[in-house]
C-alpha cells in the first residue's frame, strides 16, 4: 500500500528557486566597486594573509593585492601590476 504524504506537503505551491543575490543589480546594470589602487601605482602596504599559491596577502579597503616572496606581518613597498575586479597583482620594490 502506497504511503501518504501529510496534508500540509501535498498539493502546495513551491517558490521558484531563485539563483544569487538580486542586490547586485539596480535597473538592470550590475554595481561594480571601483579599486583602490591604479596600475603602476606605488604603495606600502602590510601582509595580513599567505594565499594557497604562497603568495602575500595585503588589503586595502576590503580589496585584495596578492605581493609574491613576502610573509606574513611584513611592511612592503609595492608597485602594482595589474588590476582586477577583485583583487589586484604587485611586486616588491627592493
Amino acid at each position: 500500500m502506497p504511503r501518504r504524504l501529510p496534508e500540509k506537503t501535498r498539493n502546495t505551491p513551491r517558490k521558484p528557486r531563485r539563483f544569487g543575490s538580486r542586490k547586485r543589480f539596480q535597473s538592470g546594470r550590475p554595481i561594480f566597486r571601483m579599486a583602490p589602487v591604479k596600475e603602476n601605482q606605488e604603495i606600502e602596504v602590510v601582509i595580513d594573509d599567505i594565499g594557497s599559491r604562497g603568495d602575500g596577502i595585503a588589503k586595502i579597503q576590503g580589496f585584495l593585492i596578492f605581493v609574491p616572496r613576502s610573509k606574513i606581518g611584513e611592511r612592503v613597498r609595492v608597485r602594482v601590476r595589474s588590476v582586477g575586479e577583485k583583487f589586484a597583482l604587485a611586486e616588491r620594490i627592493a
